[in-house]
């Protein structure tokens, strides 16, 4: 079953209500609260429920100003959680802070698989707190980090992540900061991944010799599907 409440603005109220009725839930597999401005404090009765539930599969969260307060109730949660496989964030100001707070959740949880985090502003800290998770991480397949002021520093602490990781199939970088020192660093990830699918990294700061630093990688690689960028050639 779905639930689809976006664009409401139940706030923490009637988040706490849905959190009250999540105890009993037994069908209840998709819960979308786009648009609702819970709050950190609705965040936080939703999670208390998570701690408990073994049907919800999905929780969309987007545009809803958690902030890292927000996170921090649900990264509690999650680490105990066997059940969530997708967690949508998008726009909720969660800041690096926010970040750090789900490298934990990387760490110990084993069953989420989708992560999208668009629009945060996490920035380079945040992506080298989150490259950090993702090295003892073996179940998350698809990381969405669009538009979060992510530069080459940034690109580089992802990197260096993603070399001991087994299990990252699809990433997302557009819209950041990265210029061609940093897209070297992706590139040189590319020659050795045997799991990576997927590298998006529309409109960012890459010219030609960040283009062939991609190339360079990609010639390498016999498993990269798609490649999104934002210079024509490729």
């Amino acid at each position: 079953m779905t639930l689809n409440i976006g664009s409401n603005r139940i706030e923490a109220v009637g988040a706490q209500c849905l959190a009250q009725g999540l105890r009993h839930n037994t069908t209840l597999i998709t819960l979308y609260l786009g648009w609702n401005k819970i709050g950190a404090l609705g965040a936080k009765h939703l999670a208390d429920e998570l701690r408990h539930d073994t049907t919800l599969v999905t929780l969309n969260l987007q545009w809803n100003d958690i902030g890292a307060l927000g996170v921090k109730h649900l990264a509690d949660e999650l680490r105990h959680n066997t059940t969530l496989t997708t967690l949508n964030l998008q726009r909720n100001e969660i800041g690096a802070l926010g970040a750090k707070l789900l490298t934990d959740v990387l760490r110990h949880n084993t069953t989420l698989i989708t992560l999208d985090l668009p629009w945060n502003q996490i920035g380079d800290v945040g992506a080298q707190y989150l490259a950090n998770g993702l090295r003892h991480n073996t179940t998350l397949a698809t990381l969405n980090l669009i538009d979060n002021r992510i530069g080459d520093a940034g690109a580089q602490y992802l990197a260096d992540g993603l070399r001991n990781n087994t299990a990252l199939i699809t990433l997302s970088l557009a819209y950041n900061h990265i210029g061609d020192a940093g897209t070297q660093h992706l590139a040189d990830v590319l020659r050795h991944s045997t799991t990576l699918t997927t590298l998006n990294l529309w409109g960012n700061r890459i010219q030609d010799v960040g283009a062939q630093h991609l190339t360079d990688g990609l010639r390498q690689n016999t498993v990269i599907v798609t490649l999104s960028s934002s210079r024509p050639c490729l």
